[in-house]
């Protein structure tokens, strides 16, 4: 009993120093053979993921880029001073602005004998705002006030305004506000008391009268009701048209914003200057389109560098990439590109008039004399060239940003960036799918190897035991 007790813990103690079987630890064994099993093709799908990471990094900056260029562009064409910017010599006269309807030239004198201005009327004084007033119904008529007389507007039908029944002189003013007839109203607390103010828009033509229907019982609505004929010193402003004249020529305007005196501009009259016309004239755009051409051929070279890179047949990620190479398309042809395909024969209408030139490598190089040749010869057809409309500079810049955006297209970056992330996202699912079949197979190499390693087991305790008989019976014989 004892021999066979000791013979056990024997057998024990060297399956536990040989690691209760073969010794080997199966479960590592069994990952790293499910890892070689798929390592080779992990490692492909792994260096494709990294290499689409690149381009569309690399895809996703040109685009930016060029978005960024467009838009810094825009908005240095809607700062306005790349176009001959008007100037008045007298700034409290008027403030004038382009339309870009035309390009005006020369110099202009203004007059501003009268401003248009809005009738404004007033009620008699009542105790206060909350002051009962009766109730009916009021009619604005609308037409010119002179005198004593009124010429009612035809073209304009009058506007009836109800007052319910109760009604203060401040609900008489909300319910003339909202009519949204083109009178506003509103109580003022005068000295006199709380008086009904009425004001019309500018021009002779929005001149207005008053009219009160009264409901029997509840009178008083009349107190309101005015014409010309009546009490004059109600009248506290009569609406007049805006008197002007350019180069000597007597105009009229309903209101204050002019934009048919001089064709191109705006005029907003702001004061008079009767008997000393001042002069309008426009400033010379040179100099800010020379800073302007030369900011956007620095831009483009930046882009430009940063293309070439990505495009080297070597070294590019975007070597075989049919967005860059058509972006790239694009910037070799920009230079002597129709830019103002509706401008007159003779005038510029190309960026290669403005001075951009494209050089041997493919980088842009503007041309000072060039340009100075071009601004001296047609100063408005070169500032005609940066505006915000269909042509010219800042449209065909992005009309570029625009294509290399348009993701629909498989011939664009955008496109590109696409197809790349799809690419990538298939990449993705295949590594999922292998490390899923590598784990599966590490599962059943360890089921396996566990077996294994129980038989080896065994055959180590059996050997382990007839080596100890043996070595017993060579003790007795000794």
């Amino acid at each position: 009993m004892t021999t066979t007790s000791a013979t056990s813990s024997a057998t024990s103690q060297l399956i536990t120093s040989l690691g209760a079987g073969s010794g080997i630890n199966m479960a590592e064994l069994a990952g790293n053979l499910a890892t070689a099993q798929f390592a080779a093709r992990q490692d492909r799908l792994t260096a494709r993921s990294e290499t689409l990471d690149r381009q569309i990094s690399t895809a996703s900056n040109l685009r930016s880029m060029m978005s960024s260029l467009a838009a810094s562009l825009g908005d240095r064409v809607r700062v306005g001073d790349l176009s001959p910017q008007p100037r008045l010599a007298n700034a409290a006269v008027a403030q004038v602005s382009l339309t870009g309807a035309a390009t005006p030239k020369g110099t202009y004198a203004l007059e501003v004998t009268a401003l248009a201005k809005a009738q404004t009327l007033a009620s008699p004084a009542f105790a206060a705002a909350a002051s009962p007033v009766g109730s009916g119904s009021l009619t604005l008529r609308f037409g010119t006030v002179s005198g004593t007389s009124f010429n009612p507007d035809a073209a304009r039908g009058p506007v009836s305004v109800t007052i319910a029944s109760g009604a203060t002189l401040a609900d008489v003013a909300s319910a003339i506000n909202g009519a949204n007839a083109g009178v506003s109203a509103y109580v003022a607390n005068t000295v006199a008391g709380a008086q009904l103010v009425l004001k019309g828009q500018d021009g002779a033509a929005n001149g207005f009268i008053l009219e009160a229907t009264e409901t029997v019982g509840e009178e008083g609505l009349a107190n309101l009701a005015w014409t010309p004929a009546g009490d004059a010193t109600r009248l506290k402003s009569t609406a007049t048209d805006a008197a002007f004249s350019i180069d000597g020529l007597p105009m009229t305007a309903k209101g204050n914003s002019v934009s048919d005196a001089i064709p191109g501009l705006r005029l907003q009259l702001t004061g008079t200057n009767t008997g000393a016309p001042t002069q309008l004239s426009f400033a010379d755009p040179g100099p800010a389109i020379t800073e302007a051409m030369t900011d956007l051929t620095a831009a483009l070279n930046e882009i430009m560098g940063e293309l070439r890179a990505a495009t080297d047949p070597l070294t590019g990620d975007l070597a075989r990439d049919s967005g860059a190479r058509a972006l790239r398309q694009d910037f070799a042809a920009l230079a002597g590109k129709l830019v103002m395909p509706t401008a007159p024969a003779g005038t510029p209408r190309t960026l290669a008039d403005l001075g951009l030139a494209t050089q041997r490598d493919g980088s842009f190089l503007l041309d000072k004399t060039r340009l100075a040749a071009t601004l001296k010869a047609d100063p408005a057809g070169a500032a005609a060239m940066f505006t915000n409309g269909l042509f010219g500079v800042y449209a065909t810049v992005d009309g570029m940003a625009r294509k290399a955006a348009k993701t629909s297209d498989p011939g664009t970056l955008a496109g590109s960036i696409a197809r790349y992330s799809k690419q990538k996202a298939t990449i993705s699912t295949d590594l999922s799918t292998i490390a899923e079949k590598q784990e599966a197979l590490r599962a059943q190499l360890v089921k396996r190897f566990a077996a294994t390693d129980t038989q080896v087991g065994y055959s180590k305790s059996t050997l382990s035991f007839l080596q100890g008989q043996i070595d017993a019976w060579n003790a007795q014989r000794n």
